[in-house]
Parts: C-alpha cells; structure tokens; sequence
C-alpha cells in the first residue's frame, strides 16, 4: 500500500512504471529476504583464505605471489586497495598489508608483490618458504588508494618508489586493458635499474598506449644510461607534466620518499586535496623524526601492563603492536599504517610517541585511543585491549 502523501513527489509515477518493469523482467530475492549477511560478505569478506598458486621472480629481491581462490570466487576490488596476509612466524602471529599489483578487471586471482626486506620477518617467510597448494589467511581487499571519478582529474601523476609502484601496476593494467579514458604519468624513483620493478612491462605498456607516460628516475644510473637520473623533483615533475592544474597527484612509496616529495609538489602549488597519500608502514628509524624527545633511546625498554592480561618488556624504537605480537598477544589490524584504525588500544596511563601526521580521530584522542602500530612506548605504560 502506498502512502498518499508518496504520490504528490515529482515523478512519482515515473517510479511507479519502473518498479512495474523490474518486477516484470528483474530478479526475484524475495527467497533470500534476511540474507544480507551474505550478501555483505561476498563482496567484503571479513577474511579470505586463498591458495598460492604460482611464485613470479621480479628483482633479485621480489617477487610476486599469485594467489588463487578454493572455490573460484574472489571478491571485486579497485585498483590501488591491498590485503592483509596473516601469517605466524617462529612462533609469532602477525599481518602485513601488500597492494595488489593484479588488475581488478580480472578476477582469476589477486597479485601481491613481496621486496624482501633486511631481517624482514614476514617477507622472508612468504619468499623463503611459501610453497605453491600452500595456504594463506588473508582480509579481503581494503584501502581508499584509488582512483574516484567523481573528485580526481582524468590526468594521474603518479610518484612512486620501490616497491610502492606495485598499486600503480594495477591502476595502468586496468586502464590500457578497459581503454579507460585517464592519462596517466608514472615516475619510478629506484636506486638502480635492476631494482626499477615491472620496468620492463611498464616500458612496453607506455610505448603502445600513448595515454601512459613512464619516468624511471635512477638514482645512480648506470654508464651510457640515456633515462632520467637522480631524484624525484619538483622540476623534473613539471618539464614532464607541465602545468599541474587539470591533474590530481598520487604517491606511495617509503617514508623518505614523502618527506623529500611533498614538500617538492607543495613548491610547485599543487593543493592539498589534489595530493592522494598511500599509507607505507611506520618509519624504519623513528627515533629520528620531528619530535621523539632526546633523552629516550630505541633501546630503552619500558613495561607495558595490559589491564587484566598481564605485562611486558617493550622496546622504545618497537611499535607497540609489534610487542603485542611478540608477547602472544593478539590484537586486529589491516594497514599497519596509523589509517584503519583496527588496531586502536586505550592508553591508561603513560606516554607514547606518534609520528607527525598520524591521523587520529578526534574522539580516540578524546577518550585515550592511540593506533598501536605506530605509537611507541616512551615511558612504562597500562593499556587497555
């Protein structure tokens, strides 16, 4: 029965016609009325458990994992999002997000693309000792890196360093394999050309379309090499994109590369909300950002008393959720990055160290939440899981 006051809408009848014809040629749910639970999980799944199916040499030091469904089904994703991998290590359960470098246009399986890093506890276990049939335990794809026809331009600029381009792989696959109508310029920062990842592809992709432009920028370039050397400028940008009105700027790379790269598109006038940030982990060193207080060393070592669970020993210079993880103590995460906000303890009494820029809400900052995986211990704490 429709309401009277309904009818006096305008076009309301407009409406009235269309429901008639989708009730006519649609498909009829009545029969799955009350499962929308299921519905929300099949596109985004709280966890997936997915089979590696093939390990694909990159750089001396990467490699992609090819990862496939048990049942054939994998959830739909946007270019530039990742997954978490969880994974216990030598005793220690833990998670780390990658970026899938797969398109999502298809939906065989979904690429993570794995730098070793030095003593790295994750990456040399899914490089070392992951073997094709074996399992993984992963989220389903989540992150707002992407791009949103509504608010960016059709022109991309994209800074990225190491392994920071594997989002960026995803976003040009799609493009030049829908045809989409988005320019995009890529700059690839790398230390030397072997480390340059998916060079060769990227290469081949920008010489057939000419809506993908590609800048590798070596920083020690080898003899002869005729390519951009050096570091990622606010010049260099400009003498290859020209005016920066009409674009929208995206980067994802290590902590080094945002803190010489923005400043550098700041100088050339780029606004803020032109500007899209990939969060990439905590600072390796972090005791020598803007304001960790002299007198704490990375080694100092406070207790962290964990309300009705017992304490700890934790390290300065370790995030809090690392020694979490460390001392069995489970706790949720996605993007390890300060940005999900999964992780968030309540801070009970003691003193953490944030990095500048860690997004907190106002309400976690009003109630005492801090993001464990990038809050430090700067004095002996309680907290509260």
């Amino acid at each position: 029965m429709i309401p009277e006051a309904l009818k006096n809408f305008d076009r309301f009848q407009d409406v009235v016609k269309e429901m008639e014809i989708c009730r006519k040629y649609g498909m009829d749910y009545s029969l799955e009325k009350g499962d929308v639970g299921k519905f929300i999980n099949r596109y985004h799944p709280s966890s997936l458990d997915l089979r590696m199916a093939e390990l694909i040499p990159r750089t001396l030091d990467t490699k992609t994992i090819r990862l496939v469904s048990q049942d054939g089904y994998l959830p739909p994703f946007q270019a530039g999002q990742y997954i978490s991998v969880a994974v216990e290590v030598d005793g220690i359960r833990t998670s780390r997000p990658y970026s899938l470098s797969s398109p999502p246009n298809q939906t065989g399986y979904y690429d993570i693309t794995v730098r070793r890093v030095a003593d790295g506890l994750v990456s040399n276990y899914l490089l070392d000792e992951l073997k094709p049939g074996d399992l993984l335990r992963t989220s389903g794809p989540e992150g707002h890196f992407y791009y949103n026809p509504l608010f960016h331009d059709q022109t991309m600029v994209c800074l990225a360093g190491g392994n920071g381009v594997t989002p960026f792989m995803s976003m040009i696959q799609q493009i030049v394999d829908c045809g989409l109508e988005r320019t995009v310029y890529l700059f690839l920062g790398s230390p030397d050309l072997g480390q340059a990842l998916f060079h060769d592809r990227l290469t081949a992709i920008a010489a057939r379309h000419e809506n993908i432009h590609y800048v590798p920028v070596i920083e020690n370039p080898p003899e002869g090499y005729k390519g951009r050397g050096g570091l990622i400028t606010g010049d260099l940008i400009q003498q290859v994109v020209g005016e920066v009105s009409g674009k929208t700027f995206y980067i994802c790379g290590p902590q080094a590369m945002y803190d010489f790269c923005l400043p550098q598109l700041e100088h050339m006038g780029v606004p803020a909300r032109k500007i899209r940030k990939e969060a990439y982990g905590p600072p390796l060193r972090v005791w020598e950002q803007a304001g960790w207080p002299y007198a704490v060393k990375p080694q100092d070592a406070f207790e962290v008393r964990v309300k009705g669970g017992g304490s700890f020993s934790a390290p300065a210079g370790e995030t809090l959720l690392t020694s979490l993880e460390k001392n069995g103590l489970l706790v949720p995460s996605l993007c390890r990055s300060g940005e999900c906000s999964q992780c968030r303890v309540k801070l009970l009494a003691g003193k953490v160290f944030q990095p500048a820029g860690t997004p907190v809400r106002r309400s976690d900052a009003k109630f005492g939440y801090v993001h464990s995986c990038v809050s430090y211990p700067l004095e002996n704490l309680e907290i509260l899981l």
